[in-house]
């Protein structure tokens, strides 16, 4: 019996050394890390920022490649559908939790993949055309009554957060909008900044450049609490009770990833995210950092998803 033990030992021993030779070699290639979003969205911004400080500490580049299309679905099921051998991960909003509550996909959009890291939270502007005559969200709201079905609301995709946070804001301030879907937060900015659209609700992170040039006017965020980076705009909440979507950002890679591989990413992510520097440009972009265990992303998309799939049901919205 005790050498049963002995032998046992010394084959977890064995594939525990095996471990630690496979973490020693990886990378030996390249790695891709998909933006499901076109080039100027935040998923694109947040690959771009983390990519060149993990391609230092990994020796091998990390290559961001932009799969736009269905809302972040897309990239989000290539992703998925990935060899789990640790050269494929994506960096999601929470279009994508949106996405999954509103997409039938060929996976489990919740256990079907190996979480990695929760980036950091935000929220999502309400901002407009200034050609819009309203200031403030009650102003908009009136507006909007008065002249029912003549605005358009720009998105980053059928099925996507902004999607779904447009249609809870219809439902819950009696207002009829309509939708017109881009491929990405950068496109969907530059329809509201073209007057194709006249408003839209997308994250800080791309939408601030647009503030400060005057091409759009914020006039509401989607948190509760408002930003620190923009205090003056206030909660859309303090208008519309109990309105509230938290914006995010992680990394997710295909269900199966070897764990010290995970533990690999996760720490070294997250290192580059507590940073003071990183956590500084964060904030400047209206940011809050996260930077957790990969659990962290888990207890924060589950329910995500869960509400969202409650919403479409009660708005009896359909792709």
């Amino acid at each position: 019996m005790h050498i049963v033990k002995i032998l046992s030992a010394c084959a977890l021993l064995g594939i525990a050394a095996v471990a630690d030779v496979i973490a020693q070699k990886y990378p030996t290639r390249p790695v891709r890390l998909i933006a499901p979003f076109a080039p100027g969205g935040g998923t694109d911004i947040m690959s771009r920022v983390i990519g060149p400080p993990l391609s230092a500490v990994l020796g091998q580049p990390v290559v961001v490649d932009n799969r736009p299309g269905a809302g972040g679905s897309l990239g989000a099921e290539i992703t998925a559908k990935s060899e789990p051998d640790g050269y494929t991960f994506i960096t999601v909003s929470s279009s994508y939790a949106a996405g999954s509550a509103f997409y039938k996909t060929s996976y489990d959009p919740v256990n079907g993949i190996t979480p990695i890291i929760l980036l950091g939270t935000t929220g999502l502007l309400l901002a407009t055309h200034p050609s819009v005559p309203a200031k403030s969200v009650r102003e908009f709201i009136d507006y909007a009554k008065n002249n029912p079905g003549k605005l358009n609301y720009a998105t980053v995709g059928v099925g996507s957060v902004t999607h779904l946070t447009h249609e809870l804001f219809n439902l819950e301030a009696k207002i009829k909008t309509v939708h017109i879907p881009f491929k990405g937060g950068g496109p969907a900015l530059i329809g509201v900044v073209s007057n194709e659209a006249q408003f839209t609700s997308i994250s800080i992170v791309p939408t601030l450049p647009h503030l400060k040039a005057g091409r759009l006017r914020a006039i509401g965020i989607s948190t509760i609490k408002r930003s620190a980076l923009l205090p003056d705009v206030p909660s859309v909440s303090e208008t519309v009770p109990g309105f509230d979507v938290p914006h995010w950002y992680a990394v997710w890679g295909p269900k199966g990833i070897p764990k010290d591989i995970v533990a690999l990413w996760n720490r070294e992510i997250a290192k580059v995210l507590l940073t003071e520097e990183m956590t500084k440009q964060m904030r400047a972009e209206g940011l809050e950092t996260a930077g957790g265990p990969p659990e962290q992303f888990f207890n924060v998309l589950k329910p995500t998803v869960e509400r969202w799939r409650r919403v479409i049901k009660e708005a009896k919205i359909e792709g």
